[in-house]
C-alpha cells in the first residue's frame, strides 16, 4: 500500500492544520466537513471535496477521522452514508477524535470482521500545535499498521507514540485531559489571586512562567486572557466532553478523582453561562465575565 491518497473527516479548528501540513508533505487528500465552507481553503489547495464519509473512505487509502463527539464518531463510522457502508477492504482507518475507549474498541472490532485494521490516535497541542505541525499523538491498536503510518503521523506531529491495544490512545488523552484540568484551574485562580492582589499580570506569567509553576496552559493560554483573547484553540464544550468522559470511565474502574471532578464542575458552570463556543482559556470568565479584571 502506497497510503499516498488520505480521507480526512472534519476539517474544523485543528483538522484544517493537519490537512494543510499533510497537503505540503505531497499526499493527495479528500475532505469532507459538515459545513462545506470550512473545507474551501483547503479546497484552494488542492484536497478534493467529497460529499460524504462514504466518498471519502471509497477513495482513500487510509481514512483519518477528526469530529466534535462521540456520537459523531458513530455517525462517521456507522450511518448510512458512514465509513462502514462501504467496501474498505485494503484501507486503515484512523481516528484522532477524542473520543470513548469503548468506541475505540467497537471500531476495532468492525474492522477485524472486515480485513482490515483501525486505530485511535487523538491528539494533544491545540491550535498551535496543529498549525505549527507540533502535535502529541497517542496511538491504540494493531502495532503494525502503526508502523506503516508513523511516516504520515511524523508530518503533524512532534511526538508520536503506540500506547497499546486499540482504546489505549483515548485512554492516554483521557491521562492527558486529567492533567490539563488541572493546569487550567491553577492557571485560572493563578490570574485572579495576582490581579486581587494588585500585581502586573503579564510580570507575574513571565516569572512564574520561569520556574517550577510552568506549563503549557500558563504559556499559551495566560496571554491570551491578558490580551482578552477567547478565541478556542479548543472549545469549552469539547473540554468538558472530554472531562465526563474521563471520569465516566474512571468510576468504571473505581477510582475517584476529585480535582478532575471539580474542574467538571467549573467546566458545567462556564458552558451553562453560554461560554461554550469559546476556548478553554475563558474558565477565567466566571471571575471576570467580561474577560477582564472588574473595577
Amino acid at each position: 500500500m502506497s497510503m499516498k491518497t488520505i480521507g480526512f473527516i472534519g476539517t474544523g479548528v485543528m483538522g484544517a492544520s493537519v490537512v494543510k501540513h499533510l497537503l505540503k508533505a505531497g499526499y493527495e487528500l479528500n475532505v469532507y466537513n459538515r459545513t462545506k465552507t470550512k473545507t474551501d481553503a483547503l479546497i484552494a489547495l488542492g484536497a478534493v471535496w467529497q460529499e460524504n464519509p462514504r466518498e471519502v473512505a471509497a477513495k482513500s487509502e487510509v481514512v483519518f477521522t477528526m469530529v466534535g463527539y462521540p456520537s459523531d464518531v458513530e455517525e462517521t463510522y456507522y450511518g448510512p452514508l458512514g465509513i462502514f457502508s462501504t467496501d474498505v477492504t485494503g484501507k486503515v482507518l484512523v481516528d484522532m477524535t477524542t473520543s470513548t475507549p469503548s468506541l475505540a474498541i467497537k471500531i476495532a472490532d468492525t474492522a477485524r470482521e472486515k480485513g482490515i485494521t483501525s486505530l485511535d490516535a487523538p491528539v494533544s497541542g491545540g491550535d498551535l500545535g496543529a498549525q505549527n505541525g507540533t502535535l502529541t499523538t497517542m496511538v491504540g491498536g494493531d502495532r503494525n499498521s502503526y508502523e506503516q503510518l508513523v511516516p504520515i503521523f511524523e508530518v503533524f506531529s512532534a511526538k508520536v507514540n503506540h500506547q497499546g491495544a486499540a482504546g489505549a490512545g483515548q485512554h492516554t488523552k483521557m491521562a492527558n485531559q486529567i492533567m490539563i484540568a488541572g493546569t487550567m484551574t491553577g492557571m485560572t485562580e493563578l490570574l485572579v489571586y495576582a490581579e486581587k492582589a494588585g500585581l502586573e499580570l503579564a510580570k507575574v506569567l513571565d516569572t512564574v512562567g520561569g520556574g517550577s509553576a510552568a506549563n503549557w496552559s500558563l504559556t499559551n493560554y495566560g496571554p491570551r486572557i491578558l490580551r482578552e483573547d477567547f478565541s478556542p484553540g479548543f472549545f469549552a464544550k469539547h473540554f468538558l466532553k472530554d472531562l465526563k468522559i474521563a471520569l465516566d470511565e474512571s468510576a468504571r474502574m473505581g477510582i475517584a478523582l476529585p480535582a478532575t471532578e471539580r474542574a467538571k464542575e467549573l467546566y458545567e458552570k462556564l458552558t451553562e453561562q453560554g461560554f461554550e463556543n469559546d476556548g478553554t482559556q475563558a474558565l477565567i470568565k466566571l471571575w471576570w465575565p467580561t474577560g477582564k479584571p472588574q473595577d
